[in-house]
């Protein structure tokens, strides 16, 4: 077993046996795990950096973040959007979209030197994801129709960012060698040939021509997969052929399933957006005919268990990955741009999206300012260091660990604080809007 999965594995250990005191001291497992991580690996960067970049540890971060997205996808309440469909739908569809292109022009003006993955950038700040910062989701500080609507839009983006982010990848790994040797050579015209461009230049520049049809491809496996395994496993626990048990196995085998069908040399689909529409038609099926259309909690219990331990794996991993940033390429540039991800980049398009909507102007104000990152962003930001260049590849790995660590803190311990204080002040459920805030259905 590699060490680096070993150390993993023990710090996951040890967190579980002493996780219920440390939160009730307001530790959470994501600040924890990324402590331990970076105590294990102090020692040895360099052979830290070596596992990072192992085929192993990709194809590891791959199986996880198959896992979680389909997880998200299948412990959302309601039809595919949830309860609030039109204003996830606004979220997902509008606001995502224009945080994407902001923050990629963002990356371009503050770091003209990443200009080749900008696109990389994007969808790497961008997910959400509230392990850093679960008390958002619990707190009575918040509307519970806000909280509904910030957990349903975070099971959903990362799963939309996915094809985007395997379309963004290869382009920046085709074009960063080109770009060094126009550095390099001082001059405006770059050769192309095998030597140039890599070893895996043909095989990444195939993987960006066939990214459509391998979206396709995913979205089509996914579909055939998560609503045939939904539609027996309905039937099969109405007639008490499957126990509970089954179907908490068949949710956990089914991801796996999909992902691994998907990335097939024959078909070469994207894994991700297979496991997370499978997790998406699952639902669907399985809850079809339900006069609440939820998962009972018995099936989605293993699963939920599974993606948080593989979730806890991956803070561990963050804190080696944030000495080898800091340490490598630490740039001040870098802090502005997750600041602003983390803020204005979010907030300007939530608000937007919004407009003329339900949701009043206080509290698009809470949803675009209560995104934190995450498991999503480790993961994207990893499998982009592990592909990229050297020098890219610490461009994109110091602003994934500036962005989460930036999130721990504004998320995980500066937002609570505000909403106590609100709280105090008698204005944290009031509603602010100009438009009345009910529940569209």
């Amino acid at each position: 077993m590699p060490p680096l999965v070993l150390f993993g594995l023990a710090a996951v250990l040890l967190w579980s046996l002493v996780s219920r005191r440390f939160e009730r001291w307001g530790v959470a497992g994501p600040a924890m795990l990324l402590v331990l991580g970076a105590a294990t690996t102090v020692w040895d960067l360099t052979s830290y950096a070596g596992a990072l970049e192992a085929p192993i540890t990709e194809k590891i971060v791959e199986i996880i973040l198959s896992l979680l997205l389909f997880a998200d996808a299948t412990e959302v309440r309601g039809g595919i959007f949830g309860g609030e469909g039109r204003v996830t739908a606004r979220l997902v569809l509008i606001a995502l979209p224009l945080s994407l292109i902001l923050t990629a022009a963002a990356s371009a003006l503050l770091i003209p030197e990443s200009f080749v993955v900008i696109g990389v950038i994007a969808c790497v700040v961008m997910p959400t994801d509230f392990a850093p910062a679960a008390q958002l989701l619990r707190t009575r500080l918040l509307p519970e129709r806000i909280r509904s609507i910030l957990n349903v839009e975070s099971g959903y983006n990362d799963g939309l960012i996915s094809p985007i982010f395997g379309m963004a990848l290869p382009i920046a790994v085709v074009l960063a060698p080109l770009l060094q040797q126009a550095a390099a050579t001082g001059s405006d015209t770059v050769t192309v040939d095998e030597e140039n461009v890599g070893h895996n230049a043909e095989k990444m520049a195939d993987a960006f021509l066939n990214a459509v049809p391998a979206t396709l491809w995913a979205i089509v496996i996914g579909v055939v997969l998560g609503g045939l395994v939904g539609l027996v496993l309905r039937a099969a626990r109405d007639r008490g052929i499957a126990s509970e048990g089954g179907a908490r196995y068949a949710m956990l085998l089914l991801p796996l399933v999909a992902y691994g069908i998907a990335t097939i040399p024959a078909i070469e689909a994207n894994g991700f957006v297979a496991a997370f529409v499978a997790g998406l038609m699952y639902r669907v099926t399985r809850t079809r005919g339900m006069e609440v259309r939820v998962i009972p909690h018995e099936e989605l219990l293993l699963v939920e268990e599974v993606g948080s331990l593989t979730a806890d794996f991956v803070w561990f991993m963050l804190g080696g990955a944030a000495l080898l940033a800091f340490t490598t390429s630490f740039d001040w540039r870098v802090i502005v741009l997750a600041l602003l991800a983390l803020t204005l980049l979010r907030l300007g398009p939530v608000y937007f999206s919004l407009l003329r909507s339900s949701v009043g102007r206080g509290d698009r104000v809470r949803i675009g300012l209560l995104g934190p990152r995450g498991t999503a962003t480790i993961v994207f930001g990893l499998l982009a260091y592990n592909a990229l260049p050297d020098d890219e590849g610490n461009i994109v790995l110091l602003v994934m660990v500036v962005t989460v660590v930036g999130s721990i803190v504004l998320h995980g311990v500066a937002a609570p604080l505000v909403l106590r204080r609100l709280a105090s002040r008698g204005d944290a459920t009031t509603p602010t809007g100009d438009e009345p805030t009910v529940q569209q259905r």
